[in-house]
């Protein structure tokens, strides 16, 4: 995908947003760092891969990185590798994620869960562009870093709970996205952009809602963002196998005493592998959790 397609795309659930993005398509064009912060669900992740297929580095590999997925104790040989014999059970050498992204783009997702003893190992890898694999020698890196970040990264900056050094290392170039829910007049497109998008994939002709449904999607606040606009649409494909006017309930039914929250996870879990026949990293994806999250969850519920 070029690099106007990737923000064309993007555009169509973002249209109030063009100006925001005509600013990150330039940004996409330098080499420096770029930071793109905003509630989870808001796009943060496919504005940061428009980021790299708008860049000069677009053909080179794009290497995303979920911090929250890294245990602290694993960051180390995750992010740098390892060569054999580096630690016990070490038996083979590891590239890491680093070595696997040179020359191209990493993303950082969820950059502020870095815990504070793994920071000063990411920052020399920002500032001073190397790195050392463990039990390796020291080797550069050309890497072009994207991160995403919460909306109070900075806060959490002025709190101790981040370092102020990696933070002005990444906010080079720094974009907001807004909440959907300040974002009104894009509803109906991104309405249209995903029932286009499951209409591509499961075959079922031209995916429509109901007017009863639009009505109350339009006075929604949507506060799970893009990511739960997705979800309420793909589960109605599913609940409806056979429907092409989709009319998925409301969220919340007043008329009735709430599930408990157990109950609607698992039917939402159960849902998702049923729908990836059983694929975790996709499932996960559809229920906008990480996959060691869905894992934690399935292993909770005692989900095969």
């Amino acid at each position: 995908m070029s690099g106007s397609a990737a923000f064309d795309a993007f555009l169509r659930t973002a249209p109030s947003l063009e100006g925001l993005l005509t600013q990150v398509a330039r940004a996409a064009a330098a080499d420096a760092s770029v930071l793109i912060l905003g509630p989870a669900g808001s796009g943060r992740s496919s504005l940061a891969r428009a980021v790299h297929q708008a860049s000069s580095r677009r053909r080179q590999p794009l290497v995303e990185v979920d911090i929250a997925a890294i245990p602290s104790t694993l960051f180390e040989s995750e992010f740098f590798g390892f060569e054999a014999g580096a630690f016990t059970g070490a038996d083979r050498s590891s590239p890491g994620r680093a070595l696997r992204a040179e020359g191209g783009t990493m993303i950082l997702d969820h950059v502020e869960e870095l815990p504070l003893a793994s920071q000063p190992k990411l920052l020399r890898l920002l500032a001073e562009r190397r790195f050392q694999p463990l039990g390796g020698k020291d080797r550069k890196a050309d890497i072009r870093f994207v991160a995403i970040g919460a909306a109070d990264l900075e806060r959490r900056v002025e709190q101790g709970s981040f370092r102020a050094d990696l933070y002005y290392r990444l906010e080079v170039l720094t974009f907001s996205l807004p909440a959907l829910a300040r974002r009104k007049s894009d509803f109906s497109a991104i309405f249209d952009y995903f029932l286009d998008d499951l209409s591509a994939r499961t075959g079922r002709g031209d995916l429509r809602l109901t007017d009863r449904a639009l009505r109350w999607m339009l006075q929604y606040g949507w506060p799970g963002n893009l990511r739960q606009v997705r979800n309420v649409l793909e589960r109605a494909v599913i609940a409806q196998p056979r429907a092409v006017a989709l009319d998925p309930p409301p969220p919340a039914d007043v008329t009735r005493p709430p599930r408990s929250l157990a109950d609607t996870e698992q039917e939402a879990i159960l849902a998702a592998l049923a729908h990836t026949r059983g694929h975790q990293g996709r499932a996960a994806e559809l229920l906008g959790i990480s996959r060691k999250t869905l894992w934690e969850k399935r292993k909770r519920y005692r989900i095969p």
